[in-house]
Order: C-alpha cells, then sequence, then structure tokens
C-alpha cells in the first residue's frame, strides 16, 4: 500500500522531497542573527554556516580567522556562524581588553571543551576546565612557573642543553652541512625538556627518538583526517565531541594516563622532593582528596589530567618557537648573524658557559622570538563564551548567554595598521620604543588576562635555551626542501607547516672563543 499517492516512487520523492526541506529550513533557521542585530556577518552557506573550508581540510583554523578579520576591516566586530551557530569575532583592542580583562567574569570560561564523561582526561585540564574549578585549581598551580621556581630548574635544562650539543656534534655537520627536518629534532629537545623539569623524567629523546613520551607526542599532533576533525569539534563544536567520540589526548589518551601514574607512583614510592609538577600534584591530591569543586576532584583522570596538558602544551608550542624562528633566521641572514653576534659577546663575558641571567639578558634575542611568535602564534586564537547576557559597550548590540566569542591573535598580528609590512620578518618591530607606539591587546601570544598561558616563562626559557644552543655554533640556511613562502599544514589546530620544516645546518665557530 502507498502512503500519499498510487506510486511508491512519487511517495519517496515527496517524503526526502519534504525531509530536505525541513532540514534546509531548520538548519538555516538562525541566519541573519546578526544582520537583525545590526552586526555585519559573512553570508553563511546552509549547513555548514562559514566553516565549510574548515571542514574539508582546505584551510587552518587560524587561517579561516584571519580571512575573517580581513574581511571585517575597519570594524569593531562581525558575526559568523559555524554550521547554524552564530558566533562573534571582536577585532577592536579595547573591546578585546574588557572580554579578557576588564569583564573578565563575564567570559572567564573558554568555548572549547569535550565530553565530560567519554574524555575526563581532556575535559578536566586546566587549559579547558570550566569555573570554578579552574579558578581554584590555577591559584593552586601558578607557584611551580614563578620566575624563583623556573631558576631552579635551569640546571635541569642546562643537562639536556648539553645533550642536544652533543646530538649536534654526532651528526658531522663540518663542511656543507647537511639537511634536517627541525620541527621534530625541536620536539625532541623540548620533550626532553619538560619531562625532566616537570616529571623529573630522564628521556634523552635526542639520542632514542622513539622514547615513550616522545611517541606519544607525535601521536597527540598527528594531523591526519581524524586529528583535524576532533580538533574542529573541541575548539568549534564542542557540543559534538559526545557524538564523535572525540578525545583531547587523542589515541594517546589510556597511554598518557598509564604513563603519568606511573611517575606519581614512583615518586610517592621513592619519596623524593623535586618540587616540581608531579610533587605538587601529590601534595593537591593528598590535601583535597576528600573535596570537590564544583565537578572537579583533585584524583583520578582530574588530577593526571593537568600533567597531560602540561606536557604537551610545554614541549609543542616551544618547539614550534624555535623552529619556526630557525626558518626565519635561515631567510634572513643579516638578522641571524647580529643574533649570532650578541650571543658570542654574552658568551665572552661567561667564559662561554650558558647561564640563567646570560639567557634572560639578550635584548635582540628577544625581539627576535618576538617576531616569531607575531607571524607564527602556536595557536591562531583565543575563544570565550559569554556567561550571561553581555551589553557590548559603545553600542546598541546585546551578546545573549552562551555565544561563542573569538579573538583573531593571528589577525592582530599581521595587521598592517599595527605591524607595518607585516609579512617582512623584522624583529626590530620590539624594540622599546616601538612596542611602546603600539595600542595594548595587538599582540598576544600567549594570551591575556586571567587566562594567560600559565606557563609562559618556561616556555620563552626554553625557545631562548635551544636557539642560543644551536647558534652558538652553527649555521643555518635554506636548502632545496625549505618551503619559500612557509605553507601552513591545513589539518594543524596549532601553527604547522606542511610536510615539515627542512633546513641545512653547518658548523662555522666555537662559541665563546
Amino acid at each position: 500500500m502507498t502512503l500519499l499517492t498510487p506510486y511508491w516512487s512519487l511517495d519517496i520523492l515527496i517524503v526526502s522531497s519534504s525531509l530536505m526541506i525541513a532540514a534546509y529550513l531548520f538548519m538555516t533557521r538562525k541566519f541573519k542573527y546578526w544582520s537583525k542585530k545590526g552586526v555585519m556577518e559573512i553570508t553563511p552557506t546552509p549547513f555548514l554556516g562559514n566553516f565549510g573550508d574548515c571542514l574539508l581540510l582546505k584551510k587552518s583554523a587560524s587561517e579561516f580567522i584571519k580571512e575573517l578579520y580581513e574581511q571585517s576591516e575597519g570594524l569593531p566586530f562581525m558575526g559568523f556562524y559555524i554550521f547554524d551557530k552564530p558566533f562573534l569575532l571582536v577585532r577592536d583592542p579595547e573591546l578585546i581588553k574588557h572580554i579578557l580583562v576588564k569583564d573578565f567574569n563575564i567570559f572567564a570560561d573558554k568555548f572549547a571543551s569535550t565530553d565530560s564523561k567519554n574524555d575526563r582526561i581532556g575535559y578536566s585540564n586546566l587549559f579547558i576546565m570550566k569555573n570554578p574549578a579552574w579558578k581554584y585549581l590555577r591559584t593552586k598551580l601558578t607557584p611551580i612557573f614563578t620566575s624563583g621556581k623556573i631558576k631552579k630548574m635551569f640546571d635541569l635544562m642546562l643537562m639536556i642543553s648539553k645533550n642536544l650539543e652533543n646530538h649536534l656534534e654526532s651528526l658531522n655537520l663540518d663542511g656543507n652541512g647537511k639537511v634536517i627536518e627541525f620541527k621534530d629534532l625541536c620536539a625532541n629537545f623540548t620533550t626532553d625538556l619538560i619531562a625532566s623539569t616537570a616529571f623529573g623524567v630522564n628521556l634523552n629523546s635526542l639520542k632514542d627518538p622513539n622514547a615513550d613520551f616522545r611517541v606519544y607526542g607525535r601521536i597527540i599532533f598527528d594531523y591526519n583526517i581524524k586529528r583535524a576533525i576532533d580538533f574542529l569539534s573541541i575548539f568549534f563544536a564542542p557540543y559534538l565531541t559526545k557524538y564523535l567520540s572525540v578525545k583531547f589526548f587523542g589515541k594517546a589518551t589510556n597511554l598518557l594516563r598509564n604513563a603519568f601514574w606511573n611517575v606519581i607512583n614512583e615518586r610517592i614510592e621513592s619519596n623524593v622532593k623535586r618540587n616540581d609538577l608531579i610533587d605538587c600534584l601529590i601534595e593537591l591530591r593528598e590535601k583535597h582528596k576528600d573535596e570537590q569543586i564544583h565537578d572537579f576532584k583533585f584524583d583520578g583522570d582530574d588530577l593526571v589530567s593537568q600533567a597531560g596538558v602540561f606536557f604537551t602544551g610545554g614541549f609543542e608550542t616551544s618547539s614550534t618557537t624555535i623552529s619556526f624562528t630557525l626558518y626565519e633566521l635561515a631567510l634572513n641572514q643579516e638578522v641571524q648573524k647580529t643574533l649570532r653576534t650578541e650571543i658570542h659577546e654574552a658568551l665572552t663575558q661567561t667564559d662561554g658557559k650558558i647561564t640563567y641571567d646570560m639567557i634572560t639578558n639578550l635584548p635582540y634575542l628577544d625581539m627576535v622570538i618576538s617576531e616569531t611568535l607575531r607571524k607564527y602564534p602556536p595557536l591562531g586564537f583565543l575563544d570565550r563564551v559569554a556567561l550571561q547576557n553581555y551589553k557590548i559597550p559603545n553600542s546598541d548590540v546585546t551578546l545573549e548567554k552562551g555565544t561563542p566569542i573569538y579573538i583573531p591573535m593571528i589577525g592582530l598580528h599581521y595587521d598592517p595598521k599595527y605591524f607595518p609590512n607585516p609579512e617582512k620578518y623584522d624583529p626590530l618591530r620590539f624594540s622599546e620604543n616601538v612596542k611602546k607606539s603600539r595600542p595594548n591587546f595587538v599582540y598576544m601570544p600567549f594570551g591575556e588576562g586571567p587566562h594567560i598561558c600559565i606557563g609562559m616563562r618556561l616556555g620563552l626559557l626554553q625557545s631562548k635555551l635551544g636557539i642560543i644552543e644551536i647558534l652558538k655554533n652553527y649555521e643555518i640556511t635554506p636548502c632545496e626542501k625549505t618551503r619559500i613562502p612557509m605553507v601552513l599544514d591545513p589539518k594543524g589546530l596549532t601553527t604547522t607547516a606542511l610536510g615539515g620544516l627542512y633546513l641545512n645546518i653547518r658548523k662555522i665557530t666555537i662559541a665563546g672563543g
């Protein structure tokens, strides 16, 4: 028996057409949301919104955000859509200041998240966890990363630096040198650094690139199609993570869980105190094991999650900064020579020894790293969500509770209004006089406000140490495999060179000599 007409084929056509029309009307019902509020919006595509090129992995999330920024030139903010959900992109530095600092209580949470049941170790880490647990945990973990604590870690860092020096020596880089893929080399180095300073684990990934933690790191940032969709879901459509079985640490979740519990248990059994992250986590567990802050407990996956996020953030961002700095120095030989001269002059004053005071008092190195972070911030945007209705200052627009807010760091960093000739690599942009002439909240590679990266000092110190160790004795130049201009991986959430970052390295001098 047919349903609507004497013909099954016609019934099927009518029903399928009706379903398609209903789906279309449902997925476009919120379109014009921003234009009705008097806010400029980019015309969305049904079902995809403005997110089609990202979903098809034609462009990275950072490139997507940068294009939105450029398309709304001269405006304080603009609207866009992920699928059918309205998002706001904020461009005005003064409004950014309100969101990140002045009105932080309204924008205290990030929009990014994973499912609290299916991915507890991803959901409860300090990077994306929600208030009030975030505020409480942040207060407890901040003392680990004071300048005084980091200075005490420096001797451990020098041991890893010596391993890098020995590794480079073993490559026999005299004469014309050799071509090396630098992102992986730098990640081996920074993995060893964070493992030693935060977890008391001696890896030497430089000698054994298949050491457990190094393998876990590669798995987490293996930007295949699955991982690309994972991260896009977490940062732009977190309500989908439970349906897609997304995990923040991907296939490395169980590996990290087991590895860090082994480290924690070994530390408890040995009763050795190193005043590092593991000691802090053990102390929090002992003091607060019977407490629960909102839905957070100082035990189980909630606890080990902090170790996981500090591990991944600790090695990935610093290795990105070192490798892209070396890339730009290879293309800008005068900058490289100027920096090497500064390093050699400083080493002369310390009898060839790298010291904490020396490494933190190299003004040109500071400028070089700042310029690298301008062009290649590890993550090109910040995300927040409105926790209550919010009237945007100096406008008639009121944001509804639950509206996702995106701050386009990468767009600001390439805006010629703030950084003339932005494609040029120019460390002098960060001389004191030039910095003073620039508005606040247009340069934010580590974020700003209470959510500013907790490991910023450690990350910068790791990056500086790696650059000094390499440049003091070696010259970096482009090779046939060097991409000029740089092409970024469209599947990467973090700033990642497509196909690796290849450069030639050649020994040229003796440090401090």
